[in-house]
C-alpha cells in the first residue's frame, strides 16, 4: 500500500506526519521503526498520526524511533497545528485544540501570508510529585537531588510535562558531553520505572539556558519541547530564572521560549514543513 506523508520539524526535532483523516496507517509501532531509519526509510525521530477527535480539532499520536508510543511532544504539536492550518483544516481559526495522551492542549497560532509561522502552546501544569512523574523517590518533589550515574554524582530536578524529565544543571559545557554514552544510562536508571528523558543544561550569563537532550526511545534529538518546558520549570525551582517571565532555551536546532506560571507552562516556537511525499510499504 502507498501512504502520503509530510516531513516536518520544530527546531530540528523532525517527525514523519500522516494525515489519518484521509488514510489508515497500519501497525504504527513497527512502521515508526522502519521509517525513522535514515538509510532505508525516510529518516526522523519517529512518526506522528493526525486523526479526527471528538473532543478537539484533531488528535495526535506519537511513536518514537524505537516504536514506543509517547504521551506528548511539544515540537510535534506545533507541527500538527501548522499542518492543520496550512491545509485549511481549521476554518481559518488561529486558536485550535489538539487531543493528546496527556490531555487536550490549546494552541495560539501566528500566521503570515496564509501560513502558520509559530505557535504558543498551553502545555498544562508541571507535575512535580515523584509518584506522578514517575521517579522512585519520596517527598513532595525532586529538586537538585543527588543521583549516581556511571560512578559520578549528579544533581537532578525531576518534572513531568506529560513525559518524565530529569534535568541536570552543570558548569561544564554541554557541548562537550559524550551524550551517546551517558544518555542511555540515565534513560534506563532504576529510579525511573518508565525510563526518562534527560536534559543537560548550562545557565548562560544573560540568563538564557543552553540544553542538550537524550530522549527515551529516540536518543539525542536536536530539540525537545516538553524537555524545554521541564528545563524552564527546573530553572525556576533552582533559582536560575523567575516565574511569569520568558525563558529562552537554546537547543541544537533552534530556540524555544518558555514561561512558567502558577497555573501552566507556555511554550512558543516555530514549525517548518520540509517536504511532502508518498511511500510504498
Amino acid at each position: 500500500m502507498k501512504l502520503a506523508f509530510t516531513k516536518m520539524h520544530g527546531c530540528g526535532n523532525n517527525y514523519i506526519y500522516f494525515n489519518c483523516f484521509d488514510q489508515t496507517v497500519p501497525d504504527p509501532e513497527s512502521l515508526s521503526i522502519k521509517l525513522s531509519e535514515p538509510h532505508f526509510g525516510i529518516g526522523g525521530d519517529g512518526i506522528i498520526l493526525i486523526s479526527p477527535s471528538d473532543k478537539a480539532d484533531a488528535q495526535m499520536r506519537i511513536f518514537n524511533a524505537d516504536g514506543s508510543e509517547g504521551k506528548m511532544c511539544g515540537n510535534g504539536i506545533r507541527c500538527v497545528g501548522k499542518y492543520l492550518y496550512d491545509n485549511d483544516m481549521t476554518d481559518g481559526r488561529t486558536t485550535i485544540t489538539i487531543d493528546t495522551l496527556s490531555g487536550v492542549k490549546t494552541l495560539e497560532l501566528t500566521v503570515k501570508d496564509g501560513k502558520m509561522q509559530s505557535a504558543r502552546v498551553d502545555m498544562g501544569a508541571a507535575i512535580l510529585a515523584p509518584r506522578e512523574i514517575p521517579v522512585d523517590m519520596d517527598g513532595e518533589n525532586v529538586i537538585s537531588a543527588p543521583i549516581v550515574v556511571d560512578e559520578k554524582v549528579y544533581h537532578m530536578t525531576c518534572v513531568s510535562m506529560g513525559n518524565p524529565h530529569c534535568v541536570i544543571f552543570q558548569k561544564e559545557d554541554v557541548d562537550d558531553l559524550d551524550l551517546t554514552r551517558i544518555g542511555p544510562k540515565f534513560e534506563h536508571h532504576p529510579l525511573f520505572p518508565e525510563r526518562v528523558n534527560t536534559e543537560f543544561v548550562n545557565v548562560l550569563p544573560d540568563g538564557s539556558l543552553k540544553m542538550r537532550v537524550w530522549e527515551r526511545g529516540s536518543g539525542e534529538t536536536w530539540a525537545c519541547g516538553t524537555g524545554s518546558c521541564a528545563t524552564g520549570v527546573a530553572a525556576c525551582l533552582n533559582g536560575f530564572a523567575n516565574k511569569n517571565e520568558d525563558i529562552v532555551v537554546h537547543l541544537r536546532g533552534g530556540d524555544l521560549t518558555i514561561r512558567y506560571t502558577d497555573e501552566t507552562v507556555f511554550m512558543t516556537g516555530a514549525a517548518t514543513t520540509v517536504f511532502k511525499g508518498e511511500i510504498e510499504i
